[in-house]
């Protein structure tokens, strides 16, 4: 694993759990539309483990018959290749570090501006993207008066946010929150 993300897995199995993982490398690796993930089963038998596998082969021979190969080489050849691995090991970094800022940038903003409401979970979710917590109305208001686009359950992509804009995001939810007409 790099980092963390494989820190929980390794814990679980050594308490004793048994548990599957799925994870997609669609984002992470810039490959979309490439199905490119992978599945882990941590089982407390080989028995257990062959069972498993083998009800997963079940499950994805109903779904496809030869799994789409690009992704997995490309994402082989980059985990496999020590210079190319550390440069993407970089990027991600680089990556996590700028929505983090990102983040900072409009929690920053939404506190400045005095917009109502607590804001802490703009800090403390992680991801690309922010639940705002933010109602339907709300939502559209964003969107038809200020040309902030989000989905109307309120979830917002974090990688537009920028030092520059959060104010201005920032102003946008406050006027969203306090004029929106609720149905």
């Amino acid at each position: 694993s790099t980092g963390s993300s494989g820190i929980n897995a390794e814990y679980g199995g050594e308490l004793g759990f048994e548990f599957l993982v799925c994870q997609s490398f669609a984002k992470i690796m810039g490959l979309y539309c490439e199905r490119i993930g992978a599945m882990m089963f941590v089982g407390q038998t080989a028995e257990i483990a062959h069972k498993c596998l083998s009800q997963i082969k079940i499950i994805i021979r109903s779904i496809y018959s030869n799994p789409p190969a690009h992704g997995a080489r490309v994402a082989s050849m980059c985990l496999n290749n020590r210079d190319m691995r550390a440069e993407w090991e970089d990027c991600v970094k680089e990556m996590h570090a700028r929505i983090r800022r990102a983040r900072s940038h409009l929690h920053t903003a939404l506190k400045t501006c005095n917009v109502p409401g607590s804001w802490e979970h703009i800090l403390s979710q992680n991801g690309m993207f922010s639940y705002t917590g933010l109602t339907k109305a709300q939502c559209e208001t964003l969107i038809e008066k200020h040309h902030i686009y989000l989905l109307k359950s309120g979830r917002i992509s974090m990688c537009g946010i920028t030092q520059e804009n959060a104010k201005y995001v920032a102003e946008a939810f406050k006027d969203a929150i306090q004029n929106a007409k609720e149905n």
